[in-house]
């Protein structure tokens, strides 16, 4: 049974103890994290490509960036702590022609290279691959590399960042490995690289020949130069935590750069989008700022004679090819009242287009109960997404609307749409009462959103969550600030 509490301590399937914070930041406090013999590896305040050596980078004096000297070739950044399971978000810079990698429990690496419009030798030596085993007894000594899905690589000298879940190899009781480490997903740069891809043992360099259930993380130092910043460490199963852009705008928050970056000082993993327009202008500042767009809110309607979507929805999806992002559909209608049966033809007639176009880009569909639309319950959007029959076609828990339309047996509730449920919403509440009452910031209201996070861990739900703000007003800074922080308390104790 997965579980959301930070503390996890079953070393016998690889799993390690974590400390009570939802993130270990290892890139502040002049390397406090890291092992002390670092040889030539400093701390700055901000690097760039050098002007008389593009091959290189140049400094200035402040913190929060590690750079591994004047030519990048010294020793390893390996950190005091160890890992099993992890979440691990990074970003990294290379000059030209340079390169390194990140290697889990020191032992199985990411490969970072500037591979910017350059070909790959083989497999898995492309920025974001999985770097190859080796084996000096057999021909080709390298095998096992693995190339990223979409190769999301910038320029040498600029920014990028990974964000990866990766699981530890299991061992039973007598130390026979059982299961091999893998790799959850692998985001670069907002894409989607790799998806649950296990690696046999170590990769080649490795700062380990065998392996354990738990081991350090490892920045390599000697290939070239390399700068660090945001390195940050994460237990693997809390679920990536967005704000719903009903919550992120006030008069000081107007355009999408000033809510992308107060969301990234805040903790958020990211946010979600409304509608089909300047899709891509939202997705280059989420981009640049290290965090992913979750979902796209539609508007789609199913008439008796007619059914629609967004104008313009196609050329979105083309926009979000490779992402990992879901199309939020909820379903109104002028012909049919809520969560009436009988407009259930009508709506599996545009469920099923927009989820072909939508698998077409590799997207999934969550459809969206909304009160007094025509899918108004999740129950019924459970029912229309049978009748869909499509595999890229789930549905949503929405506390607020399920609290304003339904309000059963939530443990129930969960249960029964487990097999289908790809998004979930929620927000701080009271039992009952109107928009207000029901959305209020997440440590706000009378009802327990800690036995929304329990049994969501008990259905071994590993996706997306995110904080309804519709309606709530005020200062939205302080409103997602009061709620970032109830969400670390519900992680710790849930």
């Amino acid at each position: 049974m997965r579980r959301m509490s930070l503390i996890i301590s079953v070393l016998l399937l690889g799993m390690c103890v974590i400390s009570q914070s939802l993130r270990t930041d290892l890139s502040d406090n002049n390397f406090a994290a890291w092992q002390e013999n670092r040889g030539d590896w400093i701390e700055v305040g901000e690097t760039h490509l050098n002007p008389d050596d593009p091959q290189l980078l140049t400094t200035s004096p402040g913190t929060g960036v590690f750079v591994n000297g004047a030519t990048g070739r010294t020793r390893h950044l390996v950190s005091k702590q160890k890992w099993g399971d992890m979440r691990l978000f990074i970003e990294f810079m290379v000059p030209e022609n340079s390169n390194s990698g990140v290697y889990f429990m020191g032992r199985y690496e990411i490969q970072i290279r500037d591979s910017y419009q350059k070909e790959s030798h083989y497999p898995g030596n492309e920025c974001g691959g999985i770097y190859q085993r080796w084996d000096e007894n057999r021909e080709p000594k390298g095998f096992e590399g693995i190339s990223p899905q979409i190769d999301a690589a910038r320029p040498a000298g600029q920014w990028q960042w990974f964000e990866a879940v990766f699981r530890a190899p299991r061992f039973d009781a007598s130390g026979t490995k059982i299961s091999n480490a893998r790799f959850e997903k692998i985001y670069h740069n907002g894409f989607l690289i790799h998806e649950n891809v296990e690696i046999t043992g170590p990769t080649r360099a490795s700062l380990y020949d065998d392996e354990q259930a738990t081991g350090p993380l490892l920045l390599q130092g000697d290939h070239g130069p390399v700068a660090y910043r945001t390195i940050r460490v994460a237990p693997a199963d809390v679920n990536p935590f967005f704000a719903m852009d009903t919550g992120t705008r006030d008069e000081r928050h107007q355009t999408f750069q000033q809510q992308v970056e107060m969301l990234k000082r805040l903790g958020y993993d990211g946010m979600d989008h409304t509608g089909v327009d300047d899709v891509a202008e939202h997705l280059f500042h989420l981009d640049q700022n290290g965090l992913r767009l979750f979902a796209v809110y539609l508007d789609v309607w199913a008439d008796r004679e007619k059914q629609w979507a967004n104008e313009g929805l196609e050329k979105a999806i083309e926009q979000l090819k490779g992402r990992d992002v879901v199309l939020w559909v909820p379903i109104r209608s002028h012909d049919y009242t809520a969560s009436d049966s009988a407009g259930d033809a009508a709506a599996v007639k545009i469920v099923q287009k927009i989820a072909d176009l939508a698998a077409a880009s590799g997207l999934d569909v969550a459809l969206y109960p909304h009160s007094f639309f025509l899918m108004e319950k999740i129950g019924d959007a459970l029912r229309i997404a049978r009748k869909t029959d499509r595999a890229n076609v789930g549905v949503t828990f929405n506390l607020c609307h399920w609290l304003r339309t339904d309000n059963s047996d939530l443990k129930e509730t969960l249960t029964n749409a487990a097999p289908f449920l790809q998004v979930v919403t929620i927000n701080g509440a009271d039992q009952e009462g109107d928009w207000q009452q029901l959305i209020q910031p997440l440590d706000g209201g009378e009802f327990d959103v800690a036995q929304v996070v329990r049994i969501l861990a008990d259905i071994d739900y590993s996706g997306p969550i995110g904080l309804q703000g519709y309606g709530i007003g005020g200062d939205v800074n302080e409103n997602l600030k009061r709620s970032m922080q109830a969400w670390q308390k519900l992680n710790m104790h849930p």
